[in-house]
């Protein structure tokens, strides 16, 4: 065998480990956006948080340590994106957007008893009644309460209407999907620990519930989750492409005593039950904070990021979608977020709200990571800024967060990368325990004075037919070239709060793509032609994509 012959096998050996390092399928390469050092393209932040008319704190003692969710929602159907933020002891605050297309981001506060609640620890929204008009979960120290979006940011207390008993433990963690025909989705609450009669919390575990959709529009009676192991975060997701969403959770070892990470399965008509080791789940106990979902492998199904004390998790599956059996492959891919990236502090990190969005516009989805110390713990950093990784294209992944300008020691929690003044780059809103929220507007390779806009990219709107409005549970699959994204449309996960309305893809230096939706139903649409840089709704049966214009400047 000649020399030449056994350099290349060696090539191809380290390949085919790399590709099984990586999570085993085919990488999907970028289109074409690089900085000029050969590295992606690093996007700019500038803190706009003063000039924004945002002022907010999430605070309180103890108890609301581990909540500080931001909710993104359109409010007032004028297509930009609006922010509920939990207060914890102070009031939440919904504020509307009015930010110019593309230019400072601004945002005015709505005063409503309503929105105005204490004890606040996140919020999610969801069209529960099929009406078209958001609505909101808002999770509590003490009663979750439902509220009816009215349309105009205006909201009503829903608890009684759509027979929710919204307890009084302190919930952190909620999720939703249709199951069947349903005129109502089933709900996941995720309830942390107890609330003690004196107001404070317990060392135990609370119950976590499953509702159904009962008669008359209303919900039938719980279904508790046994065993509940204090969870931070929930999320239906389809992890095997059977069209059957079930229920991950990501819980908290801090209090739990034999229990560890839960996988549900969550079928239409059997009463719900967790996977166990004669499936394939692998116990794992982890300090579980917060779940982001992402198909990054390309193989169709999602990975899943699991946040944590110290190290973080990456999970893809083992061996295919027959068992939930993972492999975590976060080392293998650069974003385990150990420890903090800057600022000197060389104890573990404490890992809160992950994302997956493409913040440069390169194609290739990136990674925020919120982290903070959860009060002083001393085994813990206290100067722990949150991680942006940037995705390279081999599939690992670069920190950028102090390039980007990122960088703040305050105790990060909740977060939401979201394109707040429609220029179709992401900007980002981060709550804080105990500090003041920030905004960032994204201004890709220039500065706040002459923004530099960095690669092409879609925002699409995806809907169909009542009762499932938003088409939870739908896949949106983005073709350029020969790279396909691919995101499953869910509600839940992050970390105490959640977004719903536009969902925005990196195209890099591709001017068109195709789009295609495999609908909740299983029925797929056929692959429509996009321009890029476009706002597109996309609605079930219809044959083309509409362009929709941001307001003008």
């Amino acid at each position: 065998m000649t020399r030449g012959r056994l350099a290349a096998l060696a090539g191809l050996a380290v390949v085919a480990v790399l590709a099984a390092a990586l999570g085993g399928s085919t990488l999907l390469g970028g289109l074409g956006m690089t900085s000029g050092g050969g590295g992606p393209a690093i996007p700019h932040f500038a803190d706009e948080t003063a000039a924004a008319g945002v002022d907010h704190v999430y605070a309180g003692d103890a108890t609301y340590s581990t909540g500080g969710g931001v909710a993104v929602l359109d409010c007032n159907a004028d297509g930009r994106p609006d922010i509920s933020m939990a207060g914890g002891s102070n009031p939440a605050t919904l504020y509307r957007n009015q930010s110019p297309t593309g230019g400072a981001l601004r945002f005015a506060a709505v005063a409503d008893p309503a929105t105005d609640l204490s004890g606040v620890t996140g919020a999610y929204p969801i069209d529960i009644d099929g009406d078209g008009v958001t609505d909101l979960v808002v999770l509590r120290a003490g009663e979750t309460v439902l509220l009816r979006g009215l349309g105009d940011c205006r909201f009503e207390r829903a608890n009684e209407a759509w027979g929710v008993d919204g307890g009084s433990a302190l919930t952190e963690s909620f999720s939703a999907t249709w199951e069947g025909v349903n005129a109502l989705p089933t709900l996941a609450f995720g309830r942390y620990v107890g609330i003690d009669p004196r107001g404070g919390v317990t060392q135990d575990c609370d119950r976590n519930v499953l509702l159904r959709p009962g008669a008359a529009g209303r919900y039938a009676a719980p279904i508790d989750l046994a065993p509940a192991y204090c969870p931070l975060s929930a999320l239906f997701s389809d992890w095997d492409g059977s069209g059957r969403r079930d229920l991950r959770l990501a819980n908290d070892r801090h209090y739990y005593i034999g229990g560890g990470e839960q996988l549900w399965r969550v079928a239409a008509g059997e009463a719900p039950r967790p996977y166990t080791a004669t499936d394939g789940w692998q116990s794992l106990q982890l300090n579980g904070m917060g779940i982001a979902a992402y198909d990054l492998t390309g193989d169709g199904l999602p990975e899943y990021f699991i946040t944590s004390q110290a190290d973080d998790k990456l999970q893809t599956l083992a061996s295919g979608p027959a068992q939930p059996m993972y492999k975590d492959i976060a080392l293998a891919r650069g974003v385990t977020a150990a420890r903090p990236s800057t600022g000197g502090d060389v104890l573990p990190s404490t890992s809160w709200h992950p994302e997956f969005n493409d913040v440069n516009n390169d194609g290739l989805v990136d990674l925020l990571i919120t982290k903070g110390n959860v009060t002083a713990e001393p085994d813990f950093a206290t100067k722990d800024p949150s991680d942006l990784f940037l995705q390279n294209p081999d599939g690992t992944f670069t920190e950028a967060v102090e390039q980007a300008g990122l960088v703040d020691f305050d105790r990060g929690r909740g977060a939401a990368l979201a394109d707040f003044n429609l220029d179709g780059q992401l900007d980002l809103v981060e709550v804080f325990y105990g500090g003041p929220v920030n905004v960032w507007r994204n201004v890709g390779a220039g500065d706040a004075a002459t923004p530099k806009p960095l690669g092409h990219w879609l925002a699409l709107r995806v809907t169909e037919a009542a009762p499932n409005t938003d088409a939870i549970g739908a896949v949106v699959e983005v073709q350029a070239g020969s790279t396909t994204q691919r995101r499953e449309l869910t509600v839940g996960g992050g970390h105490a709060g959640g977004q719903l309305g536009w969902v925005h893809v990196g195209l890099g230096s591709a001017a068109a793509a195709q789009v295609r939706v495999h609908w909740p139903d299983g029925s797929a649409s056929a692959w429509l032609p996009v321009t890029a840089d476009t706002f597109d709704l996309v609605t079930k049966g219809a044959s083309a994509a509409s362009p929709w214009l941001p307001p003008a400047p």
